[in-house]
């Protein structure tokens, strides 16, 4: 399949099911908590696949490189965002390690891409 569009990116598709995921858990928040950690874990989650998005229409393999690296440092910020939610007994410990495991799978792609990209410019 030809990639036209950062929409065909499976790991852009990916990262969209996780905000979509983080949102409805940081619904299930305390309401006070709406402005502070359910915020930054929305935002966070936004990044993901904004960078992903905005990188891959970079005319630059470079500046899209940069975007991955982006996305990548935002998804590490969500999963410490996730942690501390669960810390503070805003998740049960199944539903956090739901979540963990699809912010470990999307990593796994993210960096799958960067290597090829890295490897396509080595060339």
């Amino acid at each position: 399949m030809k990639i036209k569009s950062f929409r065909d990116l499976r790991v852009w598709s990916a990262g969209i099911d996780l905000v979509e995921e983080v949102h409805r858990l940081t619904q299930l928040f305390p309401q006070y908590e709406i402005y502070s950690l359910a915020n930054q874990m929305r935002r966070a989650s936004v990044s993901i696949p904004s960078n992903i998005a905005e990188g891959h229409a970079r005319e630059h393999l470079k500046e899209y490189l940069h975007h991955l690296s982006i996305a990548q440092g935002s998804l590490a910020e969500l999963v410490t965002q996730i942690e501390i939610a669960f810390r503070l007994g805003y998740m049960a410990k199944d539903h956090c390690n739901q979540i963990v495991d699809k912010t470990e799978s999307l990593g796994k792609q993210i960096r799958a891409l960067r290597t090829s990209l890295m490897n396509t410019c080595n060339q």
